[in-house]
């Protein structure tokens, strides 16, 4: 017998795509096993100690030579996670910008995964594609970016933000396209803050303008991008021969989340002649919001703009997006000629004007999620955050800690009234203790303990929790270092 009729009529082998009664069999355990493993993550510990000798000795048993049993291998990989991730599913982390996802989001990882569209080309792709420029049509909108705006869904923030530069370069000098960096007459450099994300160094390396083109501007003593210190830092580099391109104001800072003077750098950009790019990566959920979209005035005065799904829209990871004023700079800075697509139309097609070619059907995440829940549902999500982190604040103040930020994006630095444990000791021990998740900064030159509400399910009392731990952390003798075991 031919090794194709061995196969039998079906054709595919059972356990890699099993029938559709079987599969629905194994979706069912599935969301059973997931189901009890949320559960379980929400009551206990933020994180634990993993042994990662024991974890590389399991592993090692994995030489995929011989097949195991499918309901083994999903009950061991979801132990793992449940006990080997900082959890960010428990409603006690208070730390990075990396919220629990909203059912909706999680709903849509199901139904793309299901169905796999290729969203580089509209024409094998057509709602999948559609769906997505709605999605981004909206959100430009909501920005206040003109009825011309448009952009695309990227892998995160770090692309976007890179997408940005692309757009930049290319408007500056439309032969960078053709040429590169060599086409302007000196050094291309474009101004961050000194506490942005910095990202920004690898991504001015990998635009190939290298890593001495972003230009770090110093703060003005309250975590925002200096407008003084920017406009001397333009007028020293034009001096100097160099060729500025960009300024990228952020909002929502990763340390503090501080919104950089939206307004004064977009009057720089313009008496310069320069690119505009706001960072929003967190900070634009604030866009929902009509009550705190003041935070964010000046932002519809921006070329482009970053925002993440997967921060303060809460989808899951890996949804960033990039919204532009001028749609025909990306398709100067990614127009390609390719004979094996189906079709070249830049307008539709976006892998003719985004740095992708393959990927998945992320945005499905944020249309869902909008889609089920408008934007009030995720104007109270981001109300809701901003209210509690400031009864963190508020309470701790109480007992004595100083409040160094304004905490109106819901992150709060804080930091201890004077005793004999070292802010990153409190720390270490709340995270070792795995009553909670909060993060060490650095805000304006000083040692702080950082904490965002980043969970939609987050009570007051998990806020009562946190505060109780940081507390206890400070409030008992020194241990000494290499003694307390690491939170991962």
């Amino acid at each position: 017998m031919t090794y194709l009729g061995a196969l039998g009529a079906t054709g595919g082998n059972p356990v890699l795509f099993p029938g559709p009664n079987e599969r629905l069999r194994w979706e069912t355990h599935l969301t059973a096993l997931l189901a009890g493993a949320t559960q379980r993550v929400r009551q206990g510990p933020v994180a634990c100690p993993v042994d990662l000798d024991i974890l590389r000795n399991e592993l090692a048993h994995f030489d995929f030579q011989e097949p195991m049993r499918l309901d083994d291998l999903l009950a061991w990989t979801i132990t793992q996670l449940e006990n080997g991730l900082v959890q960010l599913n428990n409603p006690r982390y208070m730390g990075l910008f990396n919220p629990a996802p909203s059912f909706p989001a999680q709903c849509a990882d199901r139904i793309a995964a299901s169905f796999n569209p290729q969203l580089a080309s509209a024409t094998t792709s057509p709602a999948a594609v559609e769906i997505e420029a709605h999605v981004i049509r909206m959100l430009c909108a909501r920005v206040g970016l003109g009825a011309r705006a448009f952009g695309h869904f990227t892998s995160g923030g770090s692309e976007a933000n890179y997408t940005g530069l692309i757009c930049a370069l290319t408007q500056a000098a439309p032969d960078f396209a053709a040429i590169g960096s060599r086409c302007f007459s000196g050094q291309p450099v474009f101004y961050i803050s000194a506490d942005s994300h910095l990202a920004w160094i690898k991504i001015a390396h990998q635009a190939g303008v290298g890593r001495n083109a972003a230009r770090l501007v110093p703060t003005d003593g309250i975590g925002r991008m200096s407008l003084d210190a920017l406009a001397r830092m333009l007028r020293e580099d034009k001096a100097a021969g160099n060729v500025p391109v960009m300024i990228v104001a952020t909002a929502g800072t990763t340390n503090a989340g501080m919104v950089d003077p939206l307004e004064g750098c977009a009057d720089l950009a313009r008496e310069n002649g320069l690119w505009y790019h706001v960072d929003a990566a967190w900070g634009g959920g604030l866009i929902a919001s009509r009550r705190l979209r003041g935070l964010l005035d000046g932002i519809e005065r921006a070329d482009s703009v970053t925002i993440d799904g997967h921060k303060w829209f809460a989808t899951t990871m890996g949804c960033g997006m990039f919204l532009t004023a001028h749609p025909q700079a990306l398709s100067a800075a990614f127009n390609v000629a390719a004979s094996f697509m189906p079709s070249a139309a830049p307008a539709r097609d976006p892998y003719l004007n985004t740095a992708q070619w393959s990927r998945h059907f992320i945005g499905l995440r944020l249309f869902l999620s909008l889609a089920a829940g408008g934007w009030a549902a995720h104007a109270t999500h981001v109300e809701r955050s901003v209210e509690l982190i400031r009864l963190f604040a508020e309470t701790l103040q109480a007992a004595g800690w100083s409040v160094l930020n304004w905490p109106a994006l819901a992150v709060a630095c804080v930091e201890p009234p004077p005793g004999p444990v070292a802010v990153a000791d409190i720390v270490q021990r709340v995270v070792s203790s795995g009553q909670a998740w909060i993060s060490l900064a650095n805000f304006e030159g000083r040692s702080v303990v950082r904490a965002c509400v980043t969970h939609g399910e987050t009570s007051p009392a998990d806020i009562a929790a946190v505060v109780d731990a940081l507390e206890q952390a400070r409030s008992v003798a020194p241990t000494p270092r290499g003694r307390v075991g690491r939170g991962r």
